[in-house]
């Protein structure tokens, strides 16, 4: 199994961040997949997938967060069923006890989301790249056009469904204080001043549920310091000893959360797939405002 290692160098915030020296030394090995995890935020009118054909690290494959994903629901990019999973990975080349290297446009925002996905359906050798594909532009590295192709592989997919919140488990969390829930939004959004971007959901959030903004565990597309992620946590009031659950609108930015507290050695109790587009979206659920 292939890990970065460079004792010359200092430790990345993240055990499963990679340099982009590394994965330019490493680009062409045959057990390395390089994914691009792009997705545009909310409000953005951004064709991340042409973005993709127009420019990408050599040989990345792009992983399609809408497509990979259960479409028997009208909740967005909820978790497909390993099947789907492991017939989409192998058709994007990726298998068994490969190393997976996940990328964004946007150095840190949707590639978590590709990661803990690929994690939950047990993949063992997941990491991303740190900056993304800022860094590795800013650093003049070579690019490619069009639709990177790869031979099939066998992904045999085995769902981690313990690290998958549900509608039930919320609801559990939330009238016993042995858990916490985080919600990824930002601030305005928590506090219900601003409007939800998804049409249909009410403003607010959880009863109870603390706030730690993303945009605080993030530095110009780069994870935070460990102890500046240690500060935003205990500054929501977070008790980083107790169990947490993470949150966000639609279940991607709650990967960023949960990514930041594995770096500080905090797995979360789980991430809730359908957040706010769920929760919002139910008009027998309370919501607080404020």
């Amino acid at each position: 199994m292939l890990r970065p290692e460079d004792s010359s160098k200092p430790s990345p915030t993240s055990r499963w961040l990679v340099s982009t020296d590394w994965l330019a030394e490493h680009l062409r090995d045959a057990n390395v997949v390089v994914v691009d995890g792009s997705y545009p935020p909310p409000g953005e009118k951004r064709d991340v997938a042409a973005e993709y054909r127009a420019g990408h690290i050599p040989g990345a494959v792009f992983f399609d967060i809408d497509a990979v994903s259960d479409h028997s629901t009208e909740l967005p990019h909820m978790l497909p069923g390993p099947k789907q999973f492991g017939e989409a990975a192998g058709a994007l080349g990726i298998g068994d006890g490969d190393t997976i290297i996940v990328y964004d446009s946007n150095g840190l925002y949707s590639a978590p989301r590709v990661w803990w996905t690929c994690r939950i359906f047990g993949a063992k050798n997941v990491l991303i790249l740190d900056g993304g594909l800022p860094k590795w532009k800013a650093e003049r590295r070579p690019l490619e056009q069009a639709d990177a192709k790869r031979p099939p592989k066998q992904f045999n997919a085995e769902m981690n469904v313990g690290a998958v919140a549900m509608l039930a488990d919320m609801r559990m969390a939330l009238t016993d204080d042995s858990v916490q829930v985080v919600d990824a939004r930002s601030a305005d959004r928590f506090s219900g001043k601003a409007p939800e971007p998804r049409p249909g959901l009410r403003s607010g959030h959880m009863p109870g549920s603390f706030n730690v903004p993303f945009t605080k565990l993030v530095e110009n597309g780069h994870l935070a310091p460990r102890l500046r992620i240690e500060r935003a946590f205990k500054d929501a009031g977070v008790d980083l000893d107790k169990p947490i659950i993470t949150t966000c609108g639609s279940g991607l930015t709650a990967a960023i959360l949960t990514f930041a507290l594995d770096a500080i050695g905090k797995e979360p109790k789980g991430l809730f797939d359908g957040s706010w587009t769920e929760w919002g979206g139910r008009p027998d659920l309370p919501v607080e405002r404020g």
